[in-house]
């Protein structure tokens, strides 16, 4: 039988050749209750969390392991994250993941009105919205595992907004891709934002990892960013207590439109490319958080369809996109793992052009 259909439910275990999946609830604190998908193709797991918005919690190929360590004890389940704190920043009491879309009304710094109170929390609604209808799909022919799957982030009169999410993973090409489209099942015109929020740390993440980029335009998202300019492109030991820094990008994006980011480790021998169309995500933003291990030691790569800023300076911007009743956008982003000639060819490719470097931030870009 070359290719097998499985609905996910609290418990499943199927296989086919060197194809597998597996669906489990966890037990135990701040986990209690979360499903937990894990895809394998050949040497490669891709663990998928539906509760948390289809999100990535980690990807392992062969004995290395592609995420970080966040001293939150994740996956969480959403139920402990108190996404409507009068802070705004609820959501960071279950980031835990690789990749965690931010979206999709909202997908930046908490949002407040004049009179101080919270319109937008951090980075949205959706990475805390359950799946459904999710189903595994193992193709021996093709040698792949896909996974689909739908989220809803809709409020009665206000907004409908529906994500169908497609991954992929090979069993010959260590990594995963994934295809998102969002519609709007409204019948009044809607607009929306997405951020993937892809986080790494060490092995990945250490002193002397560079990131390369093919990048038109720099800009430090702050004051407190700006000091790092000089050293955008690289990263350092942890040092406890060192605050985060942010810079936001414009990416040149190659002929088939794809634009990419290389996080290179500090050895050389490995290396981790994150791809997207750059036509439905022109922002890129680079998140240096370089405090301590056991505090977080780790950075985002961001592709957005806008810069995470509070919604409103974005829309103030233009950076929100239009969905016509029933029409949808489609976003395709992919995780490869490299090695070897692999990583010198993409160094070669993404180098060749030296970008513009603001050395304050850029008026339009950020709000501060």
């Amino acid at each position: 039988m070359p290719r097998k259909t499985v609905l996910i439910n609290d418990e499943v275990s199927e296989s086919l050749g060197p194809l597998a999946v597996t669906a489990r609830r966890l037990r135990g604190g701040l986990q209690e209750g979360v499903l937990l998908v894990e895809l394998v193709a050949g040497s490669t797991r891709v663990f998928i969390l539906p509760d948390r918005g289809l999100g990535i919690w980690k990807i392992v190929s062969g004995k290395v392991e592609v995420g970080w360590q966040s001293p939150v004890a994740g996956p969480v389940h959403p139920r402990f994250v108190p996404l409507a704190e009068p802070s705004g920043l609820g959501w960071l009491d279950g980031f835990d993941e690789l990749v965690a879309r931010c979206g999709l009304v909202s997908n930046g710094a908490p949002d407040f009105d004049a009179a101080g109170r919270l319109v937008h929390g951090l980075h949205g609604r959706i990475a805390n919205r359950p799946a459904h209808d999710v189903v595994v799909t193992l193709d021996d022919d093709a040698g792949t595992v896909v996974l689909a799957g739908r989220v809803a982030e809709t409020r009665f009169l206000i907004h409908d907004l529906r994500m169908t999410t497609s991954l992929t993973v090979h069993a010959d090409q260590p990594g995963v891709a994934w295809t998102d489209i969002i519609e709007n099942g409204s019948d009044k015109p809607a607009t929306m934002q997405m951020l993937y929020h892809v986080n790494f740390g060490p092995p990945w993440l250490g002193a002397g990892a560079e990131l390369v980029v093919d990048a038109a335009e720099i800009a430090p998202r702050d004051a407190g960013s700006a000091a790092d300019v000089p050293t955008w492109n690289r990263y350092v030991a942890p040092q406890p207590g060192r605050g985060e820094q942010v810079h936001f990008m414009s990416l040149r994006p190659d002929a088939a439109g794809r634009a990419a980011a290389m996080l290179v480790a500090a050895d050389r021998s490995q290396a981790v490319k994150l791809s997207w169309r750059a036509a439905e995500l022109p922002c890129f933003t680079v998140w240096k958080n370089q405090g301590g291990l056991a505090d977080g030691y780790v950075t985002g790569l961001e592709p957005g369809t806008n810069f995470p800023n509070p919604r409103s300076y974005e829309e103030s911007q233009g950076r929100v996109v239009p969905i016509e009743p029933h029409a949808s956008v489609t976003f395709d982003v992919a995780i490869d793992l490299l090695h070897g000639d692999d990583i010198v060819k993409e160094r070669k490719r993404l180098s060749e052009v030296s970008p513009q470097v603001h050395p304050q931030p850029k008026p339009g870009w950020s709000c501060t």
